[in-house]
């Protein structure tokens, strides 16, 4: 039988690149998940060198910031600004379509 090959390290990798990490992250919302957008949030975190790299460049406590990302977690919305523009993001609203 034919072992199945981890997406994950692929995965990260791709999201190094800031285009395809914003693509992920606009797919994750259309979902309308709030998890899936955590998820989604804390592999681009994985990709962008870790917690411990942007609790540096947010300014924010890494303990908060494991708390924030976590599947329980629920983040405030200028902690979540503040992670996404570290970054390189921005929070945006569209009209739906």
């Amino acid at each position: 039988m034919k072992r199945s090959k981890a997406y994950q390290p692929e995965l990260i990798q791709s999201l190094r690149n800031p285009r395809e990490a914003e693509e992920y992250l606009n797919a994750a919302l259309e979902e309308d998940d709030p998890e899936l957008f955590l998820l989604a949030l804390r592999n681009v975190t994985e990709a962008q060198g870790g917690v411990t790299q942007l609790a540096r460049k947010t300014k924010l406590n890494r303990e908060s910031l494991y708390k924030m990302l976590s599947e329980r977690g629920n983040p405030e919305l200028k902690s979540l600004d503040r992670l996404l523009h570290a970054m390189g993001f921005r929070l945006a609203v569209a009209a739906n379509r």
